[in-house]
Parts: structure tokens; sequence; C-alpha cells
């Protein structure tokens, strides 16, 4: 985000659709960008802990004649827009004066869509007018006058209607494009540090539930004897006879079309469940708030948090109602199911007050050992984290340890899970150190718990620590558990499945960090053919992503050729997928023009460098980190022109630039520093030229450009050649 914007974003919406403007303002402000994203240079600036602040307002227009001073001002200071998309919103003016005031700001490229209703197109066909969910200003371009011409552009958008996005990984997708991150990444490493503790139930799962147990549905939920033995025997009885007929009854196919073929699926069966239970169980309100409770549980297992959580607020609406018995301890287990349907889809404020709510009532009732105790305080911890409050949540997980520990002793899944989360929690506050004793100890339990057997607990495990030994800079150690986790992940996913995708990325990055360019290119191979066959196209943002990965692991083996030449296909495809000014296009002709200078293949490379500077000048502003790395690489080719004067006058602006935006240490800062000083070195002033090489060579090797090392050693070398200093001239060409 530019220093001269004020809000990360401008949400534009109609009052109609408050409730998702609402729940977007407080996901964004409050997410917490994974700790491996943060801190990195962007196109869109410098990636925050947090998005925030994120400009809603909520004051009506009804009686306005135009947009006012105050939302003009916020549009102005918003470094984008994001335009919540219904038919509600397509028929306001206001919000259709919001987009046209932003595009007029010239940032028509900064402009994000979220469908919640509607379809988008239909304003073009006969009869469903009425249901063309995109503003008129957003479907169509503007015109150099600052008015909309007749030119339909194809907004992008994520979209949270029934069988689209999840709402939160919609949300992850706005983020993405915003700060300029890739979607598969940010998701991979939200899911890792979200640490799924969601139940993976198939259909298998509910038939093996009825057949173990007595209960049925309610044993499988109280998941406890203590529990069990406070539910009236008649009572027990007789839920356990209908909840068993009515579980039954889900899979009866009486007609064969509704298997769709071969198989019918957990959804569709919970689905065909939740419709029948206001119908057949009026009479029976305890009953119907239990079935509701473990199809709401069942829905967050399966990640479908919109489904969920409705039909878990009707629960607890009838759990509150029920008289005498159980009523209190049911009602804290279903706030506790509801609080973590709510955090997993990112509504962390409503999440810690009802688990707080669930926390007291368990305590009060069941006692402050009691194994649901620590499940909520799990939970509550969970959303601490969430939101990047680490040193709340420790506690909570060391208390939930210790109760663990006394219900089961010390070899017990939960106790493991418990022990990974205060490493996880170390690692979070950067303490490696810590984490990696937590994580060793996690996965020597799961070792034994799992006895060698392929679990999804297991390869969670292993990834954890080999996280922990990146972050301690221990690559060489951290690969061998990549492997052994994604070897575990073939067994247990389809080969199309991103668990191994994101597998097969982890592996490769560690050996790239090993210099085993070989084996990261296998790796970051397959990974692109599992995204081709995912996403089921050629021609992708993800897929150039993993294409310009491949580049530089070619570059760095030697492949010059043919890296140049997969950067290009990666920069064509994203030229045809996004917006002419997206930031990605920025990036991608940058890094293309770096190695072309290098190739000396100056006239493309100039070309791709003016291209760069002009959308990140016209997007980013003049004093952009991102300007200012486009400025270093055209420093490097006006040294390859012999354009020494230039070149140094343009890598001192470029460095002043980096300097006022980024750490002293920072690789980009040396990188400006180290082409100054060739510069230098070119006009003839040595001892200037050696002070600034010196001091930029060791800052260079956390470049993620190849060969940038190489080249400032190269530096060095043929300064002291000039300079008549052959030994120290030895000394760096030898290196």
């Amino acid at each position: 985000m530019s220093t001269t914007h004020k809000y990360r974003a401008f949400i534009s919406y109609s009052h109609g659709d408050e409730k998702w403007a609402r729940w977007l303002h407080r996901g964004l402000e409050m997410y917490r960008l994974p700790k491996g994203v943060v801190g990195r240079e962007t196109s869109f600036g410098i990636v925050p802990h947090r998005f925030n602040p994120v400009f809603r307002d909520r004051e009506e227009l009804a009686t306005a004649t135009n947009l006012g001073a105050t939302l003009v001002a916020a549009l102005e200071q918003s470094a984008c827009q994001i335009v919540i998309c219904s038919p509600k919103s397509a028929k306001s003016r206001w919000v259709n004066e919001e987009i046209l005031t932003f595009k007029r700001l010239g940032r028509e490229d900064r402009i994000f869509a979220l469908i919640v209703d509607g379809e988008p197109g239909t304003s073009l066909v006969p009869g469903m007018e009425e249901m063309e969910c995109f503003p008129r200003a957003l479907i169509y371009k503007i015109g150099a006058d600052g008015e909309l011409t007749a030119e339909r552009g194809e907004p992008i958008a994520a979209d949270v209607r029934p069988r689209k996005d999840r709402p939160h990984t919609a949300m992850l997708k706005l983020l993405a494009g915003m700060l300029g991150i890739g979607l598969d990444e940010l998701m991979r490493r939200d899911a890792s540090r979200r640490r799924r503790r969601t139940i993976a139930l198939v259909t298998a799962s509910i038939v093996g539930m009825l057949i173990t147990s007595g209960l049925a549905v309610t044993a499988w939920l109280a998941r406890n004897e203590a529990e069990r033995q406070r539910v009236i025997a008649e009572t027990e009885a007789e839920t356990a006879k209908q909840t068993t007929q009515f579980m039954v009854d889900l899979f009866k196919v009486t007609d064969p079309s509704e298997s769709r073929g071969n198989s019918i699926t957990a959804k569709e069966i919970l689905d065909k469940g939740v419709a029948r239970i206001d119908t057949e169980l009026v009479t029976q309100p305890a009953i119907q708030a239990t079935l509701m409770d473990t199809m709401g549980s069942v829905y967050t297992g399966l990640g479908l948090y919109p489904e969920a959580i409705p039909l878990m607020r009707r629960a607890l609406e009838r759990r509150k109602a029920l008289p005498g018995g159980d009523t209190a301890t049911a009602v804290a287990q279903t706030q506790s199911n509801l609080g973590e349907a709510l955090s997993l889809s990112s509504d962390y404020e409503e999440a810690a007050r009802m688990l707080e709510d669930a926390f007291e009532a368990q305590r009060r009732a069941l006692g402050p050992w009691n194994p649901e105790v620590a499940k909520t305080l799990t939970r509550l911890a969970d959303v601490f984290e969430a939101t990047g409050e680490y040193e709340k949540a420790e506690p909570l997980i060391q208390q939930a340890l210790r109760i663990r520990r006394k219900a089961y002793g010390e070899l017990h899944p939960a106790v493991a899970e418990s022990i990974a989360d205060l490493g996880v929690n170390a690692g979070d506050r950067d303490d490696y150190k810590q984490a990696e004793v937590y994580l060793r100890q996690a996965l020597e339990m799961q070792r034994k718990l799992q006895k060698g057997a392929a679990h999804p607990l297991l390869a969670e495990a292993l990834n954890n620590l080999a996280w922990a030994l990146i972050g301690l800079n221990r690559p060489a150690e951290a690969e061998p558990l990549f492997r052994e986790a994604l070897t575990m992940k073939r067994k247990l996913y389809p080969d199309d499945h991103w668990e191994v995708a994101s597998g097969l990325n982890n592996l490769a990055y560690t050996r790239e960090m090993l210099g085993e360019h070989g084996g990261a290119e296998d790796a970051y191979r397959e990974a692109l053919a599992i995204n081709r066959k995912r996403l089921k196209t050629e021609s992708h943002p993800e897929i150039a992503a993993n294409l310009t990965n491949l580049a530089y692991v070619l570059y760095a083996k030697g492949e010059h050729r043919a890296a140049i030449d997969m950067l290009r296909e990666s920069l064509d495809m994203n030229r045809r997928e996004l917006p002419p000014d997206h930031p990605t296009i920025a990036s991608g002709a940058a890094g293309l023009a770096y190695l072309l200078v290098a190739e000396r293949g100056y006239a493309e490379a100039e070309r791709l460098i003016e291209e760069s500077l002009d959308i990140r000048r016209r997007t980013l502003g003049e004093d952009s980190p991102q300007v200012a790395g486009t400025l270093t690489v055209k420093a490097n080719l006006l040294l390859a022109r012999r354009r020494f004067a230039d070149a140094r006058q343009v890598a001192a602006h470029a460095r002043s630039i980096l300097e006022a935006n980024l750490p002293t240490d920072h690789w980009q800062v040396a990188m400006a520093m180290n082409a100054e000083g060739a510069a230098l070195a070119g006009l003839g002033q040595y001892e200037n030229a050696e002070a600034l090489l010196l001091s930029s060579l060791p800052k260079l090797k956390g470049s993620p450009l190849p060969g940038l090392e190489k080249t400032g050693r190269a530096r060095l070398a043929a300064l002291y050649t000039v300079w008549g200093k052959p030994e120290k001239a030895g000394k760096y060409r030898a290196g």
C-alpha cells in the first residue's frame, strides 16, 4: 500500500447486503497474514501483518444528492476497492457512483468483486436482466473523458454463492489479489497455520457411527462417558432409537437418479437430512437440536461453513428453550461447536464471545478438568492465533494440555495436538528453538500413535517440524521431513489434490535452498502438472506462477535459454488472464528483463523495463519500492551498455527509495548499492566503488534472483583488476 493511501481497501455495497459487508470488513481487518508472507515485497507494497484499515461506510445515502466529501476522500485514500455484487448493488446508484469515482482516479485495475447473489452477465439476456449482479460501472470500461464506454470488461470476482467459493476461500482470493500474493501459496500457508482441527468425515464415517454406537448420533457427539451418564436413561433410549432411524433413512435412495450415478456425496446426504428435520421431528425439540448440532459439526468438518453456522444457531436456540436436564451442558457444547465454525469462517469476534461463554458454562457444569473444557480452550486459542494474539493463546493451550494429560495420560491424540499447538505458537512468536522442541515431541507421539500408518495428523506433524527447521535455517534437516510428508499425502489423497501440490512445493523450495536444482525442478514440474489438471486449463495466473518458479530453477541450473522462454510464456499468460496494469505483469516484466540483461538481450530488456516502470509508477507512485526494484534492473542495463554516469544516477535513486522503505540489510537495498558501486568503478572512483561493493556483497546471498551473488563477486574481481590489485581480484574470481 502506498504511503499516500490511508485505507487498504474501500468496500462498496448496497445496504441490502450489509450482512456480507460487515462480515468482509471484520474478516479482512482481523485476519492475520501468515508469517511466511509478511514483510515480503510485492507489486502492491510490503505485505503487512494485518490488512487494515478497511473503509466501510455505515450511513444511508437515501436523502443525499451526491457521494459527499467524506466518501470521495475515503475513495481517494484507498489503495483498492471491493464491490459486493448482487442484484441490489447492481441497481444501487451509490455503488455505481463509488465505482465510477474510483475508476476516475486511474485505479480501474485495482477494483475487486465479491459475488453474493444474482448472476453475472444476465443484463444482456432478455427476461433475466433483474438477475444481473454486476453494477453497470463495474461492467463497462472508462474512457479518457472519465465516462463509461460501450466496451465491456471482464470483472474478476470471488464468489460466495452456493456451490461456489467458501467464504474464507473467497476472502483469501481477495487478499491475494490486493496484496499481489499467489493464491495457492496464501491458501497453503493459511491452511498450515490454521492447523485444521476439522473432522474428516465421509459417508462411511456416518455409517460407522451408527454401527458402533448404541446412542447413534448422541453418543458420537458426546464422545465421553461422563457426558453420556448425564442423559436420563429413558430419553437416551428414545433418542438413540429415533436418531438411528433418522440417519439410516438418509441412506435410502428410493430414486436411483438421486445418487447421480455410482455414488452420493456426504453433503447430499446431509442436505437431505436437514430438509427433513423440521417436518418429521416437530414435537421433539431435543432430538431436533441434537441432530442440528451434529449435522452442523459434520458440515464444519467438510468445510461447508455457510451450511454449518445457521444450522447450529438453530440448534442453540432450541437447546436454550429446553427445560431442565442437561440443558446447560448441551447449550455450552453447541456454543463451542458454533464458535469453531465461526472461527473457521473468519468471524473471530463472535467466535471468541461464543467460545468464552461455552468455556465458563462447561467449567461450572463439568468441572475445570473435563476434556470438553480443554477442547473449548483449544478452539479459543485458535481464534487468538488467527488474529495474531499469540501471547493470549499460549496460556490457554498450556491449560488444555494439563487437562488432557490428567484425563488421558501422556500418549493420546489430544495430548499430541496440544503439544503441537504449543510448537506452532512458539514459532509464530519467532521462538523457533522452542518450537522445534515441542514439534519434535509431537511428531514422536504421532509416530507412536499411528504405528507407522499413513495418517493426516502424522503428515501434519512432519510438516510442522520441517517448518520450524526452515525458520532455523536448517533446510538439510527439513528436506527429509517434507519428503516423508509428501509420500504420506500421496497415499492419503488423490494424485491431483491440492495437498499433494502443496507438499511438492514445500519440497521444491527446500531443495532450491539446498542448491539441489535438479530435485527442485522435478518437484516444481509435478506441482505444475497437478495444477494444470486441477484447474482444467493451460492458461491461468496460478499456472503462470508455477512457470515463473520453475524458470528461476532452470536458470540456476544453467539452462538460460529455456528459463527465459518459460518466463516469456508466464508473462504472456498473465497478460492474457489479468488486467493490463496488474502488478504481476509488472513483476514478470522486470524479472524477465533482469535475466535478459545477463544474456545481452538489451533491446527486449529495455522495452520490458519501461513497461514495468509505467505500470508501477501509475499504480503505486514514484516512491514505491517496486518502482525502485525496476530502476535497479534499469541500472544493470545501463551498466551493460557502459553508460556509467546514467547507471550511477539511476542506482542511487533506487537505493534512496529502498532505504526509505526496507530494512538496511534487505537484498534489494544491496542490489541497488552493488549496481551503484559498479557504476562508480566504471567512472574510475575505485575507493568509493570498493566500499559499496564490499558492503553489499554479503547481503546479496538472501536474494531469490539467480546469479546475483555471483555478479557481485565478478564486479569486485573486475574492480581489483583495473585497479591493479590482482591478488584481490583472484580471490573474488576464484570464489
